[in-house]
């Protein structure tokens, strides 16, 4: 795809995602055998639920019909959001980030695997966990300092937040 086609689409489909209340992230057009795929990422402070989504999804296939922006060959058009392990990439992604383990890849060349804690114009707070007994430690990390990041899938994480509370619900059932 070409950067004007990709300019082009972000133009015409941007406005129609933002006004559902989402963001534009991502688009893309592939070619998956002799079918093309227009994928278009979208996301929002508060996440987007399926409804969110079917609703992007109408309004973007309605505005593609009607301006043939994709020409006259056939393609499936795909809505959908981040993923669990997405690349924080803008300021927003790391607000949206916060309170979830992120593996830094730093301009040194150095790996870190830290909890954010805050996000500022210059930086993020981050929480390095503690290993083998030793107790966790803050560590600021400037956006400059940032080569790479992305959010890393936890299974067995407690939510500290609402732990107290919900082990008194589960005992008073």
């Amino acid at each position: 795809m070409s950067t004007t086609q990709s300019e082009r689409l972000r133009e015409l489909l941007e406005p129609l995602v933002t006004s559902q209340g989402l963001d534009l992230e991502e688009i893309a057009v592939d070619s998956v055998g002799r079918k093309r795929v227009l994928r278009v990422v979208v996301d929002s402070d508060t996440g987007a639920d399926l409804d969110a989504i079917a609703d992007v999804s109408r309004a973007l296939s309605a505005k593609l019909d009607e301006t043939n922006a994709m020409g006259e060959d056939a393609y499936d058009l795909e809505v959908g959001t981040p993923g669990a392990e997405r690349l924080l990439t803008e300021h927003r992604h790391f607000v949206r980030a916060t309170d979830r383990l992120v593996r830094f890849q730093l301009a040194e060349g150095d790996e870190l695997v830290a909890r954010i804690l805050r996000v500022d114009d210059e930086g993020v707070d981050v929480e390095v966990p503690g290993v083998k007994g030793r107790k966790a430690t803050a560590r600021r990390l400037a956006f400059p300092e940032v080569a790479r990041a992305r959010v890393q899938v936890e299974f067995n994480r407690k939510d500290s937040k609402n732990t107290e509370k919900d082990m008194k619900e589960e005992e008073e059932a």
